[in-house]
This record gives structure tokens, sequence and C-alpha cells, in this order.
């Protein structure tokens, strides 16, 4: 057991950890994870093993290591984007361990179908446990948890009768708690050194009582742990227990069963955004008070966000005293309690995000009261914390991002207000991403690019991004052709050379938006851009809005959509015939889909809103994209929706990009290239 202590003490290091994702081996550590928490989990422990104050560890601490390594990579983990299977943002909402399994046996059984192809059957007839796919229905234990758990989010706790085992576990619990104040309240005169092993420094008692601890499995603590936090909360709320009470009741649980932190940290999550807890006062009587730097943290988020072109209120509303809803107060408070030991960091993995995404679920100054409190505690974090709290404001306010991502086209291609930057102006990265975020000594400044990347993937409502970037694309494209028209020279009105560079800056407003796009919500967000965004973009009108614009506008707007378009698509699922397993039947559907829109529009059985101008160069364009650059899309479209596109094209006077479409279309497409080309002929 003092082995498998250290191995887990030391995997669950941030530094681990981050190497493991880099690698991408997430999915099959929490698989490795699962039976260590639920053998641990269901063992009885005794009198001797129970305690976390001696130098062995305990069976507690080694499941609660196993757990808690397991619940940082269950709720907090970001996979690569292009393994996002859920929708709502790039990492739908939270994941689940079904999700981690899913990717696990996934790869498991990709690569025993690529074994059967280089092994004969005599060497792969060994079969280890670790080529088995794992479930979460192997693990009662775990997955009893797990299910209470989610009950426990999706609504209030539900009554239980007296006599039922789960209350009486939450009976010895509440009575252990309540026996330690008591205790802890008696002699906190006498002593103020904590226990080395101590997770929250909380004083030991002088004549503390081993059997006041039950000795129970560990499951069955963590069944009953969401009881007694109801019990607890409920007699705060009602005056009943003081609040300095409550916080050294929840430490005495957490120090032990450290395990009990992450039933804690969701329990309190739920509950804040049930919104039915009263707000405290965080006046440093009954709560810790952040008024010493409440208003410095403000201006500074204000300041980080002003660089990065956001302009909101975002202030603490001037309320005194700060105010937070009770939940919050109480995790805030137990939180800031936790000592910053290195052998602590696993709790500390998890409590780190648990607080970002509690806090994100309450009024908006709820968030810089939070990161007050902590850079209080922790003066090192300070720049750290401050932009935490401002990538916060990204989280459900959309006004902030779209400021943000108007902010980041201005900073890569020049400012719509500047007469002359827009084609004159080289394209920065090194505006879009900076070069530093603070200097020592100094207050961060961010770049608006480089605040999106941080922040994107926490963006609550990310198909408002979809619209957003749309609308950005063609903006810039139709004020790249306004500029041009305007220019003074005749001969660079006339100019193909003057033209080409409008139409190279577009190209690159089209790649920044794609990339953007692919950033924010990947594949899901770009199969919203081919089947929803783009078709009601064509289909909707917009001349009351637009007043007069030229034809060159309206044509360098189809231009740069039809880019935007194409490039999203291949740098979500790549464009050669054989893309992994998961891009490819998605693209086929996709693909196919889009192209039977663009049919159906040309042979008049779908009214568009658009200029025909801007439709034309539309359709021109996708098709010879695709035709240049991604041929195997064309391969898996219908035959008969490429005998209609061509025939459209044709009738555009395209003739050689309606037979380049065919030919691509593969040996079937044949008999149509013949007829196309006596047609043509």
């Amino acid at each position: 057991m003092p082995m498998l202590s250290v191995i887990l003490s030391g995997a669950s290091t941030i530094d681990t950890v981050h190497v493991l994702s880099l690698h991408g081996l997430i999915p099959e550590v929490a698989a490795s994870l699962m039976p260590l928490c639920e053998v641990f989990g269901s063992l009885m422990p005794t009198s001797n093993n129970i305690s976390s104050t001696n130098d062995e560890p305990s069976i507690y601490m080694v499941f609660s290591s196993a757990f808690l390594f397991l619940l940082r990579l269950w709720k907090f983990y970001r996979p690569p984007i292009d393994q996002c299977l859920t929708g709502g943002g790039a990492i739908g909402s939270e994941l689940t361990l079904e999700y981690l399994l899913l990717l696990r046996n996934g790869r498991i059984a990709s690569h025993n179908y690529s074994a059967q192809d280089e092994f004969n059957s005599d060497q792969g007839q060994h079969e280890y446990a670790s080529d088995k796919p794992e479930y979460v229905d192997f693990y009662p234990k775990l997955r009893a948890w797990y299910c209470q758990n989610k009950s426990c989010v999706a609504s209030p706790l539900s009554g239980i009768s007296t006599g039922n085992p789960v209350h009486e576990v939450a009976n010895k619990i509440l009575n252990m708690i309540y026996w330690k104040m008591t205790k802890s309240g008696s002699s906190s005169g006498n002593s103020s050194t904590a226990t080395s092993n101590s997770l929250c420094g909380s004083p030991p008692s002088n004549a503390e009582d081993p059997y006041q601890r039950p000795m129970l499995p560990a499951w069955d603590v963590l069944e009953a742990t969401p009881f007694v936090l109801e019990a607890i909360l409920t007699a705060c709320a009602h005056g009943r227990l003081s609040s300095r009470d409550l916080t050294t009741g929840l430490r005495d649980l957490i120090d032990f069963l450290p395990a009990t932190l992450g039933t804690i940290v969701s329990y309190f999550a739920a509950e804040v955004t049930r919104g039915i807890w009263k707000p405290v006062p965080m006046n440093g009587t009954d709560w810790p008070s952040p008024a010493a730097i409440l208003s410095a943290i403000d201006s500074e988020i204000k300041e980080i966000l002003a660089d990065a072109g956001v302009d909101i209120p975002c202030g603490s509303s001037g309320q005194s005293p700060p105010m937070l809803p009770l939940p919050m107060a109480v995790l805030v408070s137990l939180t800031i309690t936790f000592k910053l030991n290195k052998s602590h960091e696993y709790i500390h993995a998890v409590v780190g995000p648990a607080l970002e995404n509690c806090s994100s679920g309450c009024p908006w100054p709820s968030i810089p009261i939070i990161g007050s409190l902590w850079a209080q505690k922790v003066r090192r974090w300070h720049h750290f914390i401050v932009v935490s709290c401002a990538r916060s404001v990204l989280k459900r306010n959309k006004v902030a991002v779209a400021q943000l991502l108007r902010s980041c086209f201005s900073s890569f291609l020049g400012s719509l207000n500047d007469s002359t930057s827009l084609l004159s102006n080289q394209s920065s990265v090194s505006r879009l991403l900076g070069t530093v975020i603070a200097a020592p000594g100094v207050s961060p400044s961010l770049a608006p690019g480089f605040l999106y990347l941080r922040s994107c993937r926490t963006i609550v409502d990310i198909q408002y991004v979809n619209g957003v970037i749309i609308g950005l694309v063609t903006e810039y494209a139709r004020e790249l052709a306004t500029r041009w028209t305007r220019m003074d020279s005749s001969r660079l009105k006339s100019s193909q050379a003057s033209l080409s560079h409008a139409a190279a800056k577009a190209r690159e407003v089209a790649v920044l938006g794609a990339s953007l796009l692919c950033l924010s919500g990947g594949m899901n967000l770009i199969q919203e851009l081919y089947l929803e965004t783009i078709p009601t973009w064509l289909l909707s009108s917009k001349t009351e809005k637009l007043g007069e614009v030229s034809a060159v506008s309206r044509i360098l707007e189809g231009y740069a959509m039809a880019y935007l378009l194409v490039m999203s698509g291949s740098a979500s699922w790549g464009i050669g015939s054989t893309p992994p397993a998961w891009a490819m039947a998605r693209r086929a559907r996709v693909v196919g889909v889009h192209m039977d829109f663009l049919v159906r529009v040309l042979e008049g059985n779908i009214s568009l809103g658009c200029h025909p101008a801007t439709w034309k160069a539309y359709v021109s364009c996708v098709v010879g994209l695709v035709v240049s650059f991604a041929p195997a899309w064309i391969q898996v479209v219908k035959l008969e929706t490429l005998r209609k596109l061509a025939s459209g094209l044709r009738g555009w006077h395209e003739s050689e990009l309606a037979l380049s479409l065919l030919e691509r279309g593969g040996v079937a497409a044949m008999g149509s290239v013949a007829e196309l080309l006596n047609v043509i002929s």
C-alpha cells in the first residue's frame, strides 16, 4: 500500500497530468483508476488504518488519492477538440465516465483490429486485461455513487426514511462532526499546532477517541455525504449552526476522508445553480472579507478586458459588504483553509477548477469576490487569479464575446475605422496573440487572440460565436471591396493586381474566421456552419441592413464565405481520401447535405435572400476550391447531385469548372463527363 500511495501521488501532480494529456493517455489512466477505487472503497477499515495521523498511508488515503484523481480527469479534463462528441461548446458540458471509457475502448478496438493484419493467429493468442473494453457497469460501487451524484446534481435531495442504512451512516458522520466541534471548541485554547497530515490544519483534540470515527467502507461514507451536507447547510441557513462551526465540520469531514471533497464540490455547485439559498455578507465576521483588495481586483480585470478590446461593466456593483450565495460562501471559506503543501497537490488540482466552475454559476460580482479571497491567501498567484477572473467574464456574456472577436479581427487585419490600414497593413499574428503576458512587477495584459484562446472552450452559448464570426467575415470582405473602389488612382482602380490584393486580404479574413471557429467548437460548430449557419445567411435578406452595396463588395463577400466554408471543413476533418474514422462518416454526410442544398437553390426550389452576385460567387468559389484542393470530398457526393450542380454551373458559362467537378466524381461519373463533353463540343 505505501508503494501504491507513492505512485498515485506522483501520477496526480499537475505536471504529470499535463504530460499524460499531451500524449492522449487520459482515458487509459481513468480506466486504470476505476478498479483501484472499486476495491479500496469497498474495504472495511480498522482502527489501525482509518487514521491519517501516522506515516503509514491508510485505506482511506489510498482510496481518496485514486478517487480524486479519477474525478479530476472526469470533470475537468479538456480532450482534444477533434474528439468532442457532444454539442453546446467545445466540450459540450461536463465530461462523463462513459465518454472517457468510450475513447479508451475505441482505441483498444482500433489497435486490436490493426494487430490482426500484423500478427498471425499464433502470435495473437495472448489476451491481456488491458486489451479488453471497460464499462462503468463492471464496477457496481463506483456506478452506484456515479448515478447518485448525477441525481444530486439534477435535482434536490429527496428525504430518506429513518432506519434506512444511508440514514444511519449519515447520523454517524454527523455525530463525529459535532463531537469534534465540541472537543475542538473546548481545546482550541490549548493547542495551536496542526497535525502534520491534516489537510486543513485544524487543531487536534488532546484526547481524541479514535472510536468516534465510524468504521465504514469509503463508498458508504460517500453515499451518505450529500445528506450530511444538506443537514449542516440547512442548519447554518436557519441559524442553528455558525459559519465557523460549519467550516470546521467540513474540514473535519475532509480530514476523515479526503475523497468527500468530490461530493462536496458537486453538491455545492449544484445548489448554487438552483438559486434557493439566500446570499450571506462577506463581512469578515461571519464569513471572510475580500474588501481589502476587491477594488484593486476589479480595476485589474477591467484593464485586462480593455486591453483586449472588451468594454463592458464588470465591477463588483458597489455592494457593501460583498455578498455570496450561502453554498458558494461555504465552499470558498472551506477551500481557503487548505494548506498549500506539495503533498496536497492532488486536492488543489480539484479545488481550483471546481471553484472556477462553481463561481461561474453565480451572479457576476461573485467571481471577483472569490478571486480576492484567494489572492489575499496566496499573493504569488495574484496575476493568475486576475486573469482567470477576466476569462470568466466571457463565459456567459455574449456582448463581451462579440467585442473580443471583433478585436481579434481588427488586431490581425487592421481596424475598419482606419481608412488605409485594411489594404496597406500587413496582417499581424503578434498583434493578435501578443508577445508577452506580463513583465515582472507589471499588471498582466493579454492580446485579444490569446484571451480568446484561453476562454473559448468555456463559452456556454458557443453557437452564438458562429453567427458573430460569419458577420465579421462578411463585414470585412465588403469593406475591403469598398476601400478598393474608393482608391484615388484610376490606374489602381483598373489594376488586376489591386483587386487581387483585396481578394488576398479577403482570404486572410476567411482563414482567421475558420481558425476561430475550429478552436471554438471543433467539428460540431463546423457541422452547424455547413448545415445551418451559411444556408441561413444565404436565404436571409440583407438589403435593409446594408443599404447601397457595390457589385464588387457582393462578389468579394461570397468569395470570402466560400473560403471560410472550405477552410473550416479542411481543418476539421481533412481533405485526404482517408481521414480518421471519426471524421469520415461525418464529412461525407455534411458535405453531401450542403451540396444538396446548393442544388435545390439552383433548381429554384428554394428562394434566395442574398444578392445573385453573392450567390454566384459563393457557389463558383466553393466548387472551385473543392475541385482543386479537396477532390476526395466530391467522391462521396451523390452522382445525381453532381450532375445537377454541373448543369447549374454550365448555365453560368462555367463549363470547365462543371467538367472538372464531374471528372473528380469517380468512375460512376464518367458517363456524365462524356455527355457534358458532347454538349460543350
